[in-house]
């Protein structure tokens, strides 16, 4: 049985998506993460219903909002 943190650790340095509650959401480069699923995304752009918001060059992203993440 593959883990999820062993899945994420397999993700570092690619392109991920991750879906928060409330509609909001992040997509970029996955560079870290705890075992609380907090993570850090490089060349990060935020979303909101889908829709782009902004870009920025770090996020920082608390597990507790994730619902999924994505490659």
């Amino acid at each position: 049985m593959i883990k999820p943190l062993s899945l994420l650790n397999q993700r570092i340095n690619s392109n991920v998506m991750v879906e928060l509650k409330g509609g909001r959401g992040y997509r970029g480069i996955l560079e870290g993460f705890d075992p609380h699923m907090n993570l850090v995304l490089r060349a990060a752009e935020e979303t909101q219903d889908n829709q782009s918001q902004r870009k920025m060059d770090l996020a920082i992203v608390r597990g507790d909002n994730v619902i999924y993440i994505s490659p």
